[in-house]
């Protein structure tokens, strides 16, 4: 990667700087600046004793590829006090700042990819940000309409059609045209990954896929309609297939990659296999976003035992789709 990669902090006080500092301490094989608060990841560094020192910068090219040295972004000033495990209005404000520097910085062809550390959505919306999470801040910053979050690990891939809403209205959300463009997106993410043509199956939304309309006519006048125009586009895509045997078929390597159609359908599947090794990869935006697959562990925060497989899982998952 010519470009260093830009780790978000994430808010402050959660895991976030832990384990971005464990990170640095096992090492990394390309450069990496961590967009965030040099004074919190100094907190961080001597709380967990590692060998290393933090760099504040103020751009990304004063970056000096050191292994002893964590360079920071430094993009706030917070409080020396800042508290460790709560939630916290200027920390949530602190975590988007982050987000929105580096989405700035990758646009500008400063960064080459954005891993990110876990934000907290209620410390957002004390700062006065309602956001359902990175996502939506990845897209509306970088003006990008057509997106969606996949959730990946070495068993399967999953993209969702719609994301952080309630259950209710995630069924109003599936319609035609998202159904549709998640497939689209689903195909890019495959051809991504270097798969010639991804296998895309199509997760239907009412138990057995609607048993040809006795649970509901989403699945044959919504769904099904949507996978036969990605068809007609040449995209290989199939279903809508019963969601309670979609993921085992594609674990077993029938298909590349699911399209599943609301939250929890898709994440649940993903999550059973361990977050330590799962990557949520945001597609469609017009650079490289990966993020560790948990939240900011308030609970443990501080505690020294915030495990970074997933952090570091981003990383690497970054390289792999930056280099394909």
């Amino acid at each position: 990667m010519k470009k260093p990669v830009g780790i978000t902090m994430g808010d402050p006080c959660g895991i976030g700087p832990e384990i971005i500092a464990r990170v640095f301490a096992d090492g990394l094989p390309e450069q990496a600046v961590v967009i965030g608060d040099a004074k919190v990841m100094e907190r961080a560094v001597r709380a967990l004793a590692l060998p290393l020192q933090v760099q504040p910068i103020a751009s990304v090219d004063e970056a000096i590829r050191d292994t002893t040295l964590i360079p920071v972004l430094n993009v706030s000033d917070l409080p020396d006090d800042m508290p460790i495990g709560q939630v916290d209005a200027r920390a949530g404000r602190a975590s988007y700042d982050y987000v929105v520097r580096a989405i700035d910085e990758a646009l500008a062809g400063n960064i080459g990819a954005i891993v990110t550390a876990p934000i907290n959505k209620e410390a957002m919306k004390k700062g006065g940000l309602n956001y359902p999470g990175h996502t939506e801040i990845l897209a509306e910053r970088s003006g990008t309409d057509k997106f969606a979050m996949m959730l990946a690990n070495a068993e399967l891939r999953v993209v969702l059609v719609t994301i952080h809403v309630s259950l209710r209205d995630a069924i109003e959300l599936v319609t035609r045209d998202s159904v549709l463009r998640t497939i689209e997106l689903a195909h890019k993410a495959g051809l991504a990954y270097g798969i010639a043509s991804p296998r895309v199956a199509v997760a239907g939304l009412n138990p057995h896929a609607g048993e040809n309309g006795m649970f509901g006519r989403e699945d044959l006048d919504i769904i099904a309609p949507a996978i036969r125009r990605a068809q007609e586009c040449g995209i290989n895509a199939s279903g809508p297939w019963p969601g309670d045997t979609i993921f085992m078929r594609a674990r077993k390597g029938e298909f590349d990659i699911v399209v599943a159609q609301y939250h929890d359908q898709g994440l649940i599947p993903v999550k059973y296999f361990g977050i330590d090794n799962g990557v949520n990869v945001t597609i469609g935006l017009p650079f490289i976003r990966t993020s560790v697959d948990h939240g900011t562990a308030f609970d443990i925060a501080g505690h020294g035992t915030a495990d970074h497989s997933s952090l570091r899982y981003a990383f690497d998952q970054a390289l792999l789709l930056n280099a394909i």
